[in-house]
This record gives structure tokens, sequence and C-alpha cells, in this order.
């Protein structure tokens, strides 16, 4: 039988989820989205140097419009604008949102994790 060990990056993601799940109560904070965004962080950045587009102040700003990264024609095509609405379907399942997005999360399954998300990202000014 082969040894099919489990990339790093999966195993990071699930100990932070774990961490998310044990130690926070199901509210909606921003604090415990921060550190669900922990996870996000594999690839986004509020620092301007992810491997994703900084996702600061994108909270009420038009998709796909952030200067300097080469986001997916589906993304730019999308005409999303980042309000609760739409955050809140798409880091439930990017792809249902926005086919043939390149990013590669499957999204929250939990709600209480995506509102998390959505608060922590509201705060990023």
């Amino acid at each position: 039988m082969k040894n099919r060990a489990m990339p790093w990056r999966l195993l990071c993601m699930a100990a932070l989820l774990g961490a998310a799940h044990a130690t926070h109560s199901a509210g909606a904070e921003p604090q415990r989205g921060a550190l669900l965004f922990q996870t996000c962080s594999a690839c986004h950045s509020v620092l301007g140097d992810g491997v994703g587009p900084d996702l600061t102040g994108i909270y009420g700003q038009k998709a796909a419009s952030r200067a300097g990264f080469n986001y997916s024609s589906a993304l730019r095509a999308s005409g999303l604008v980042w309000d609760d609405a739409t955050l809140r379907a798409f880091i439930t399942n990017p792809q249902a949102v926005v086919k043939g997005t390149t990013m590669t999360f499957p999204g929250y399954a939990q709600p209480a994790d995506v509102d998390a998300v959505v608060l922590y990202l509201k705060t990023l000014k």
C-alpha cells in the first residue's frame, strides 16, 4: 500500500479550522473571522504580498478591480460587487457563484464561519 501523505497546507488548514471550532463560540465575531481567515491567507494577504489579491478594503468594491492582479476572465466579467450577499455566496462556494474563477478554495460549509469571515473582511479598511 502506498503512503499518501496529506499536503502540509491541507493539514494546516484542517488544524486551523479545528481550532476555530473548538475555541470560539458560534457567533460571528471579527476575531473569529480573523482566525478563520488564516486559511484564506494561504493565498490572500492584507499586506499586499499574497499569491491572490490583497483583500484589504474589498467590501463594497467591484470584483476583480484591484490593480496589479491578473484576475480570471470569469471574475472580471461577473459584474459582482463585494457586499454581504455576494461575499457570503462566494465564500460558501466560489465556483457556484463564478464558474471559472481561479480561486481554488472549496468554501466554508458552516454559515457561522461564513458570517465571521464576512464580518472580518468588513473591518479591513
